[in-house]
């Protein structure tokens, strides 16, 4: 599952420039039966399966003699990834992320071996390997040098807590839909606060709950209090 991502785009150049490196590991090899069972049914019945203990725990000792990076376990039970969170895990080390599956993992793995759970939302998937890769690929791209320019993850929405403002390209008019005049104009201040003032419009349209926690100026929380009142069209 891991392969094709991995060989792609900003994360597959992140790895070619020595940047990052990733190593992969497969639950299995941890086992000791035949049939290299990684999961079990659970105590108290129900159903679904369990992930066992002892090839998880195998798994994290056996990574953490070669570095003792922070463990991160990928459930809907975890807090919510944020960009913020993304941020600080970019300046870690290194990071073991484990997988969950099925019914989720054995409690004992969850309290004593790992160091923080993580959810990518509220809804349910087959298993962990995609909110993985979504983690990695956040991660990645706030790495100093990752990126070819270094101001686009700073621009980029939920950085600063707002959604980032309306983007436009070439033709300047598609279909008698026309870009922006200020876009055109060559004055660099007035698009910076064009855009500002967009950016804000959006998020108080589709994220008001984000500017709970943005670092907001005087101008910019006079500039909201306009664009609420309906100014700045």
């Amino acid at each position: 599952m891991f392969s094709s991502p991995f060989k792609e785009s900003i994360i597959w150049r992140a790895i070619e420039k020595g940047i990052v490196k990733i190593n992969i590991y497969d639950l299995r090899d941890f086992t000791h039966d035949r049939h290299r069972v990684t999961d079990d049914y659970p105590y108290g019945g129900g159903v679904g399966m369990i992930m066992k203990p002892e090839p998880l725990i195998e798994a994290i000792e056996k990574i953490k003699e070669k570095s003792p990076a922070r463990v991160i376990l990928m459930t809907p039970q975890g807090k919510p990834l944020t960009q913020s969170r993304a941020r600080e895990l970019s300046q870690e080390d290194g990071i073991t992320i484990v997988c969950g599956r099925y019914e989720g993992v054995d409690e004992r793995v969850r309290i004593h071996f790992v160091d923080e759970e993580i959810s990518v939302g509220d809804y349910i998937l087959s298993g962990g390997e995609i909110p993985a890769m979504v983690l990695v690929d956040a991660i990645i791209r706030l790495i100093p040098d990752v990126l070819g320019d270094e101001s686009s993850s700073i621009d980029d929405s939920f950085s600063q807590n707002l959604l980032e403002y309306p983007q436009y390209t070439r033709p300047v008019i598609f279909k008698g839909y026309n870009v922006p005049e200020v876009l055109l104009s060559g004055n660099h201040e007035k698009i910076r606060e064009w855009r500002r003032m967009e950016s804000f419009k959006r998020t108080l349209e589709r994220r008001p709950d984000l500017l709970e926690n943005a670092e907001l100026t005087d101008e910019d929380k006079k500039l909201i209090e306009e664009i609420k009142k309906g100014g700045r069209k």
